[in-house]
């Protein structure tokens, strides 16, 4: 029985054999897991360094709160522009002791009037109530939402053109060019913005209402008006921002980037294009974010003090001026549009503070 069991059978030689074995298998393991270890390294090391833009995205992604205000932001652009496709087609004919039937597309409209329905409060049919007017709520505030909007964006277009223009040109020029840009912006600076545009709006308010409204797309709709006061904001706007790109440019212009463009003999203009302006992005995009906030206030500033949208147009300003003296009765006439206004104006103050940490995290100390 002994000489049958394969235990006692096996040699020394044998178990000799079977530990090499072990020990080479023991071997190859570490030798593969040692090369994934090496490979992994490698790729580590082979992977491209993110740019600065999607760096910044990077850290803006990670900002909660200028996330979310720049989800409310972007529902208060898509409400004036998207909302009155729906809300015109909202609702039921509706039988108007003046008009007769009439359908949601009319009854829904920023301007028509319901002379029996004045200053109704929230219904199924008009979602927000009506004015002293009869006209309906909602929509007179998606109106005024696009009107600020436009006012704003126009107001920041010029603003970059003229303030990044001023500022590259007088930060890399420097010498006479620098003293004579900076003195006009300094002319500028000398008048008090508001009342600047005040003043601009009261005395050519009436000749721009006749001459702007003939344009197609502005009409006799009181909104003529707004091309003058877009074209005061911007003028008192801009040297802020060629302010702030003259400072920038100043600094790059001693970059050994650009001193290695200009001793290869490139003209200006390659190096403006190439080197300065892709560079000052960032500060431009921050400005104007923050900028917007304060376009928006001064617009529904002028129009509430009768100096902006005229009636029958709607601006937020003008809606919050035309039920001030209903605030005791009819409150939500009021608050709404200011619960609009201060949001709009809040969100752009927080998602302005998150884009210039996104763009500068030593500005967050």
């Amino acid at each position: 029985m002994d000489a049958l069991d394969p235990q006692h059978s096996k040699t020394p030689q044998d178990k000799h054999e079977k530990q090499e074995a072990s020990v080479k298998g023991n071997n190859s393991v570490a030798l593969k897991a040692g090369t994934v270890t090496i490979a992994q390294a490698t790729s580590t090391n082979d992977r491209k360094p993110l740019s600065p833009s999607r760096e910044a995205l990077q850290r803006f992604v990670r900002d909660k709160r200028a996330l979310m205000c720049l989800l409310v932001l972007l529902f208060f652009i898509l409400l004036p522009i998207v909302g009155p496709l729906f809300y015109q087609h909202i609702g039921v004919p509706y039988h108007s002791t003046t008009y007769g039937v009439i359908s949601p597309d009319q009854y829904h409209n920023p301007f028509h009037q319901e002379l029996d329905r004045q200053e109704e409060g929230p219904s199924p049919q008009y979602w927000l109530g009506t004015d002293s007017l009869g006209r309906d709520l909602l929509a007179r505030l998606m109106q005024g939402l696009l009107i600020s909007l436009c006012v704003a964006v126009l107001v920041e277009i010029v603003d970059i053109v003229m303030g990044v223009s001023v500022g590259i040109i007088a930060g890399f020029y420097g010498k006479w060019v620098d003293q004579l840009l900076a003195r006009f912006t300094d002319i500028i600076f000398a008048f008090p913005g508001l009342l600047f545009v005040i003043l601009l709006a009261g005395i050519f308010g009436s000749s721009a209402d006749s001459v702007f409204s003939n344009l197609p797309l502005i009409g006799a709709n009181g909104e003529a008006r707004l091309v003058l006061v877009s074209m005061a904001l911007a003028f008192v706007n801009w040297p802020f921002m060629a302010r702030q790109v003259r400072g920038l440019t100043l600094q790059l212009r001693e970059q050994q980037f650009v001193e290695a463009a200009t001793s290869t003999g490139a003209p200006a203009s390659k190096i403006i294009l190439r080197h300065i302006v892709p560079n000052v992005i960032s500060i431009v995009i921050v400005q104007a974010t923050l900028n917007i906030g304060g376009t928006i206030v001064s617009e529904a500033g002028l129009s509430f003090l009768g100096l902006g949208v005229q009636a029958p147009g709607s601006s937020i300003g003008l809606m919050i001026n035309d039920a001030a003296d209903l605030i005791d009765s009819k409150p939500w006439q009021v608050l709404m549009p200011s619960l609009v206004l201060t949001v709009i104006v809040l969100c752009f103050s927080f998602l302005g503070d998150g884009v210039r940490d996104a763009f500068d995290p030593r500005s967050r100390d």
